[in-house]
């Protein structure tokens, strides 16, 4: 048996899991705040963990904040274990009293250092998922000195990752994981623009789609406004001359994948996460790359350079990525 934390913000460290899971020959057992998406793999459970964010409630009724009673930080040892909080002591317990029960053979934290020494502490074997930027605090420190192997979803000689020096001897970089890897990417109509998320706000992105549709480009748009989400956006990411996305990591290896024209706006993130991504991509000549306050016209320019690219996303390495992943997880199962 293997578990799995999943990280809440977003989706992506979900999607991550769910590219992988195919490559695993063993069970699953997910621990994540997020509800259980649908269509989960044959073999995988999901367990819903208590929030350990929300107010504390007191026997008075009162409610206190969750960091209310002390330094949520332990002076800096740790991101996030506030004091007296019933979520947080349910949530370690429901993946400590799991572990007693089962036969487990390896856990992946993707992403806390918290439950990457909780775990490591119940003697399990730990792999720990890397993300870009700047992460060369101490609690990063203390993942990354306990964890077994350390999976960084980039190719070796693209992220900087200054967090992940000296830690050689397990660091793996298996290159980009996405979902569509293996997908025919098939031909991209001309003159045809996907905004892929909420990427800009909504009057750039308004003002942007008139000056495009102006020029004679079709606009399509998937997650960027209210009710246009799509479960498979990879006919759309396949078929667009560019897409505009931001500089996730997921949405990178989606771009890698289809070996898209793309212009990349990164979105203010902890640790400058999608920063460093994005002056990754620039300095390849990957993507070109718009900051966040972009206007429409600056953006409209972008797409129209981007459409006259050739782009070679190879180097990114997706095309296996997720299967590599699996085999960091077999090095250290039990």
């Amino acid at each position: 048996m293997i578990g799995w934390y999943v990280h809440h913000h977003g989706w992506g460290h979900a999607t991550r899991l769910r590219a992988i899971i195919p490559h695993l020959d063993d069970e699953v057992t997910v621990f994540s705040s997020l509800p259980q998406p649908t269509d989960l793999p044959a073999g995988v459970r999901w367990v819903r963990l208590p929030s350990d964010a929300d107010d504390i409630v007191g026997a008075d009724g009162a409610r206190r904040p969750a960091r209310h009673f002390g330094d949520e930080t332990a002076r800096g040892s740790l991101h996030w274990a506030p004091i007296a909080h019933p979520g947080h002591r349910a949530r370690l317990a429901v993946i400590a009293d799991w572990a007693a029960a089962s036969e487990v053979s390896a856990f992946v934290v993707d992403v806390s250092a918290e439950v990457a020494a909780f775990v490591r502490l119940l003697g399990i074997p730990t792999v720990v998922v890397a993300q870009p930027g700047r992460r060369t605090d101490r609690p990063h420190r203390m993942a990354y000195e306990m964890a077994d192997r350390i999976l960084a979803p980039w190719a070796a000689g693209t992220v900087p990752a200054e967090g992940l020096t000296g830690f050689d001897d397990r660091v793996r970089r298996v290159g980009g994981v996405s979902r569509y890897d293996g997908r025919r990417a098939g031909d991209s109509a001309a003159r045809r623009v996907l905004f892929l998320g909420r990427t800009v706000d909504d009057a750039v992105l308004r003002r942007a789609i008139a000056l495009l549709r102006a020029d004679g480009w079709s606009v399509e748009t998937a997650g960027a406004g209210e009710g246009d989400r799509v479960d498979d956006v990879w006919p759309m990411i396949a078929g667009a001359h560019v897409v505009v996305s931001a500089a996730g990591q997921n949405s990178v290896a989606d771009l890698a994948a289809a070996n898209a024209r793309a212009v990349v706006v990164p979105q203010a993130r902890p640790f400058d996460e999608q920063g460093e991504t994005g002056r990754v991509l620039a300095a390849g000549g990957w993507a070109d790359v718009a900051p966040s306050s972009t206007d429409p016209e600056h953006l409209v320019r972008l797409v129209q350079r981007a459409s006259d690219r050739t782009p070679d996303w190879s180097g990114w390495q997706v095309r296996g990525a997720a299967a590599r992943a699996a085999a960091v997880i077999g090095e250290v199962r039990v």
